[in-house]
């Protein structure tokens, strides 16, 4: 599931600065003294930036690298592959069998892009400040620290937005789950108990008492048996979901290849939610071995989000072809009910997402108690931060209950939080961090102008259409 190798995202404290204040606990003391030598002068950043970056290699001095190429594509491939996948046949039913083939590839090679330029940005000022490791927001942090003057004061704000854009982002996803688990157990209820036919918000009241209790959590080695269950309930669900994708397809000439304008956005939004796992990039990056193995061609990112863009792009291009326009918010749920096989995946499926919700929630609920703790007294510290925990949970079924829309909130999430945490911010963390360095005529400036621009044409018309469904669904109702 998405956000599952996110916990490595927080890996300093808030208590930045660059370079006499920078506190990370896998920093070790010889390298936290490189900071305090005279021959790192942060004064004119841009006048030693490449020099220093050249003479210097970091990585020896990081702590936990035990993660193999291998694993780190694993770890990779798990982060990216979640529930977002289940949603492509919906992605390709708002735009079309060809629109969509064609707006995957291209939306999966700017995202995998734009996690190019994230890891080899922080790469880049890891050598440039002498640092062993950075994750996402620190990289904002010290790219806006050491860019250009006018950028400067806004280091603590860059680093607060990203941390801000994770969390929310996370958060969010988190509602996207309760509405996955609820709608797809009702199904196999309904089936089984017509005449009651619960709805679909009783079903995540229920379920939000699991959620809390295991949100309670903070040791994340108790998590990882839920974690090992929910990575067998996925694999068992995608191979019998694709066995009943490839029955008995429909002719290409079915289906539409491109779908009205109207439904574009949705489609963008929809498709960024799927795609967007650069939460986990920068934790797996860090834990390497080998981390300059991690970008270049080959690489692990590459070759990992290759493989990651075309089973997206299989599983929307089938599962449109194969329900049309019937095509729900998970392909799962299209399955037939009626089958005992198709009640085990909707019933593993749900599950497999009820045990990632804790690990999904780890990273902000670490980084948001840490900004607290310091206002509770120490007696209530604990008491606090399970109210806390059990609070974000309620918070977000309340959000689930509000819009219980599966497709519509995933592409209002994609289009809100996941367009600007892996499309906007990169591409402005590349532009502050290569100032001087932006290639001939500027094209890295122009090319990140242009992922922004994408970003925010995401962000406003997946926001408005997803908003008018919503909306639309509402009246319908009434």
């Amino acid at each position: 599931m998405r956000g599952e190798s996110t916990t490595g995202t927080f890996a300093l404290s808030e208590k930045n600065s660059i370079p006499n204040n920078l506190h990370d606990s896998s920093i070790s003391m010889a390298s936290a003294d490189l900071f305090k030598t005279p021959s790192l002068q942060l004064t004119d950043p841009q006048a030693q930036s490449q020099s220093s970056a050249e003479s210097h290699v970091p990585f020896a001095n990081r702590k936990n690298t035990s993660v193999t190429d291998a694993g780190a594509m694993a770890h990779l491939l798990k982060g990216c592959l979640g529930t977002g996948i289940l949603a492509m046949p919906n992605a390709f039913k708002n735009g079309g069998l060809a629109f969509g083939l064609v707006g995957t590839l291209v939306l999966g090679t700017i995202c995998a892009h734009c996690m190019n330029i994230l890891v080899s940005s922080s790469q880049f000022l890891c050598r440039r400040t002498k640092t062993p490791a950075l994750d996402y927001s620190n990289t904002a942090l010290v790219a806006f620290e050491t860019g250009p003057k006018a950028v400067q004061p806004y280091s603590s704000f860059a680093k607060w937005f990203v941390n801000a854009a994770l969390c929310t982002t996370l958060y969010s996803t988190g509602a996207v789950y309760i509405v996955f688990i609820a709608q797809s157990v009702k199904q196999v209820g309904d089936f089984h108990f017509e005449e009651m036919k619960i709805d679909v918000r009783i079903y995540m009241l229920i379920f939000a008492i699991p959620l809390c209790l295991m949100c309670l959590i903070r040791n994340l080695k108790y998590l990882v048996p839920f974690s090992m269950l929910s990575n067998a309930f996925i694999l068992i669900s995608f191979a019998i979901t694709l066995s009943y994708i490839f029955k008995d397809l429909p002719a290409l000439s079915e289906r539409r290849n491109l779908a009205d304008p109207g439904q574009i956005p949705l489609f963008l939004s929809t498709v960024t939610f799927a795609l967007e796992g650069i939460g986990v990039v920068m934790p797996i990056e860090n834990s390497m071995k080998n981390p300059g193995h991690f970008l270049g061609c080959p690489g692990v990112l590459n070759i990992s989000m290759g493989i990651v863009v075309v089973l997206y792009a299989v599983m929307g291009f089938f599962g449109y072809l194969k329900y049309g326009e019937s095509a729900l918010g998970s392909v799962t749920i299209n399955l037939p009910t009626g089958e005992i096989l198709c009640q085990v995946v909707k019933i593993l499926i749900a599950a497999a997402v009820l045990f990632t919700y804790a690990l999904q929630m780890y990273v902000p609920n670490k980084i948001v108690w840490e900004g607290l703790e310091c206002y509770v007294k120490k007696g209530w510290q604990n008491t606090a931060q399970n109210t806390y925990r059990i609070g974000v949970v309620i918070i977000a079924t309340c959000v689930a209950a509000a819009v219980p829309e599966l497709d519509a909130i995933i592409s209002l999430v994609g289009a809100v939080f996941l367009s600007t945490l892996g499309l906007l911010c990169p591409a402005v963390i590349e532009t502050v961090t290569f100032w001087d360095e932006l290639g001939p005529g500027r094209w890295k400036l122009w090319k990140n102008v242009i992922v922004v621009v994408l970003a925010l044409v995401v962000l406003v018309s997946g926001a408005y259409s997803s908003i008018a469904r919503i909306v639309e669904t509402y009246s319908m109702q009434q």
